[in-house]
C-alpha cells in the first residue's frame, strides 16, 4: 500500500496504516534432525522384542540415548546434539511460533479487507475537537467506512495517539484508495484538515471456467477452478444455484469407502484443497429443466443456466467468498408453434380408423395463423404405414397469442406391428411457412 497526503501544510497528526490478518506458521530452517537409531540399527531390530527391550541401555552406554539427549550441557560448546530428534515433533520443523506479516501483501476478491488506523500526534501540544473519516473509494464508488463527526475525539496529547479499526468486504477489482481525513484545532485553535490516500490493488484470487454440454434431455455443467494466490485454498463449498425452472444435482466419481465413513463425511465435510500457483480441481453438476421450465425457456428464449457460489478458507482459517455472473447454456432456438399428442389409442386394429388427438400450441405472444395441417408420406407406397382417413388436408383457425388449438385427426393403419408416424406437417396460410417434423409417434397395430 502507497499512501500520500497534503505536505504543503505542516500538521501536528499524520495516520498509520497497518493491515490486519492472521499470522503464518514459523517454519524451522535449520538442518534435517535424526534418530540415531536410523543410522546404527535397521528397521528389522523392532521385530524382536528381546532385541529392541536392550536397546535404550546400548545407547545410554555409548552417550547417544534419551538420557543424554535431554540433558544439554552449557559448557558443550561443540553442540553436538543439534541435530539429534528430542522429540518426535521437531521432524515436522514447525517449532510451535507464529509470524506476523511483514508487509501489506496481496489483497483478493472475495476478502475481507481488515486494516488497523493509527492517527498519531508527533507535535509537543495537544490537539482537540479531531473528526476523522475513513473511505475506500473504486472506479465505481464511494464507501464509509468511519465517521467521527457526531462525536468527535476531544482530544489526542502531545505523543499520543488514537486507534481504530475498519473493515470492508472487496467486491471489486483493480485500484482501491483508503481515504483517510482529519479536521482538527492545532495548538494555536487553528482549525486544520489533513488528507492521506492509501492506494492498493485487488486482484482476482480464482480463475473459473466452464463448459456446457447437452446430452438428449440433460444438460452438464463442468467448472473448473484455478487457484491463483500464492497460498493454499481450501475449498469448503463450490455450489451452483440453477436459475429458475432449472434443477441441479453435484455428478462425482464413485466413492467405495465403506459405510461409516460415508456418514462421518456426511456430519464433518472435508474441505477440497487446490494448491497455490496455478492449482486446478474440476466440478460437474447434472442440470434439468422442469416441463414448465423448458416451455418458459423457449418462450422467453433464455438460456441463463445459474451461477456458483464459491467459498474458501487459507492456511490459517481466513475466509473468502466470490459469485460468478450468470453461466449461460447453448443458444436456444426460439420455435413459433409446437406440436403435442394429447391421446392416442394403446392398441389400434389393422385397416380400422382410430382418431389423434393432438394440440397446436402457439409459443409467440402474437396472433398466428389460421393454418392447414396434412400429413405427408413417402413417394414408395411400400413405407406407407398409416394414411388419413377423409380429407387429407385440415383447416384450423388462429392461435392466440400464448394460446393453443386442440384438434384430432382421423387415421387408419394398413401395417401391422409396431408402427412410427411422422410426416406431421402445419401450414401458416397468413405468413406462407411450412413446418415440418414438428412430431412423431410410435403406434402397435394388431391384426385382429
Amino acid at each position: 500500500m502507497s499512501g500520500s497526503g497534503t505536505q504543503q501544510v505542516a500538521h501536528s497528526l499524520a495516520f498509520r496504516v497497518m493491515r490486519l490478518c492472521r499470522p503464518t506458521l514459523h517454519v524451522d530452517t535449520s538442518p534435517l534432525k535424526f534418530d540415531p537409531c536410523d543410522l546404527l540399527f535397521g528397521e528389522d531390530l523392532f521385530d524382536d522384542p528381546v532385541a529392541a527391550s536392550h536397546l535404550p541401555r546400548l545407547l545410554d552406554s555409548i552417550g547417544i540415548g534419551q538420557s543424554n539427549n535431554n540433558s544439554t550441557d552449557p559448557s558443550d560448546l561443540s553442540y553436538r546434539n543439534r541435530f539429534l530428534l528430542h522429540h518426535p515433533s521437531d521432524s515436522l520443523g514447525l517449532p510451535g511460533l507464529l509470524v506476523l506479516p511483514q508487509s501489506f501483501g496481496a489483497i483478493y476478491l472475495g476478502e475481507t479487507f481488515c486494516s488497523y488506523i493509527s492517527i498519531n500526534n508527533s507535535s509537543n501540544f495537544e490537539v482537540r475537537e479531531v473528526t476523522i473519516k475513513a473511505e475506500i473509494q473504486t472506479e465505481r464508488q464511494r464507501i464509509l467506512l468511519l465517521d467521527t463527526s457526531k462525536s468527535p475525539v476531544e482530544s489526542i496529547r502531545a505523543g499520543g495517539r488514537y486507534d481504530f479499526i475498519v473493515e470492508h468486504d472487496v467486491k471489486e477489482l483493480g485500484a482501491h484508495t483508503l481515504v483517510c481525513t482529519a479536521l482538527y484545532n492545532d495548538g494555536d485553535s487553528e482549525r486544520k484538515y489533513l488528507p492521506q490516500f492509501f492506494k492498493f490493488m485487488v486482484s482476482n484470487p480464482l480463475s473459473v471456467r466452464t463448459k456446457v454440454r447437452v446430452v438428449k434431455e440433460t444438460t452438464f455443467l463442468e467448472a473448473c477452478i484455478e487457484n491463483n494466490t500464492k497460498s493454499n485454498l481450501y475449498m469448503d463449498q463450490v455450489e451452483f444455484e440453477p436459475a429458475q425452472h432449472w434443477s441441479a444435482t453435484v455428478v462425482k466419481a464413485e466413492d467405495h469407502a465403506v459405510e461409516h465413513n460415508l456418514l462421518t463425511r456426511e456430519v464433518s465435510k472435508p474441505p477440497i484443497l487446490i494448491r497455490s500457483g496455478g492449482g486446478i480441481h474440476n466440478y460437474l453438476y447434472q442440470l434439468r429443466a422442469s416441463s414448465q421450465g423448458t416451455a418458459q425457456v423457449k418462450v422467453e428464449g433464455s438460456n441463463v443456466l445459474g451461477k456458483l457460489q464459491i467459498t474458501w478458507r487459507t492456511n490459517l482459517g481466513e475466509p473468502g467468498r466470490l459469485q460468478t455472473q450468470h453461466i449461460l447454456g447453448n443458444p436456444i432456438t426460439r420455435k413459433v408453434i409446437e406440436l403435442q399428442a394429447v391421446e392416442v389409442p394403446s392398441v389400434i386394429i389393422l385397416e380400422k380408423p382410430f382418431l389423434v388427438h393432438l394440440n397446436l400450441i402457439n409459443q409467440t405472444e402474437r396472433v398466428v395463423g389460421p393454418f392447414e395441417v396434412w400429413l405427408s408420406h413417402s413417394d414408395l407406397l411400400d413405407e406407407k404405414a398409416v394414411m388419413v382417413n377423409g380429407l387429407q388436408t385440415m383447416t384450423l383457425g388462429e392461435v392466440q397469442a400464448l394460446g393453443s388449438f386442440k384438434f384430432q385427426l382421423n387415421l387408419i393403419a394398413i401395417k401391422n406391428g409396431i408402427q412410427k408416424i411422422s410426416g406431421f406437417t402445419v401450414f401458416d396460410t397468413v405468413e406462407k411457412k411450412t413446418y415440418d417434423s414438428l412430431l412423431e409417434l410410435e403406434i402397435y397395430v394388431d391384426s385382429e
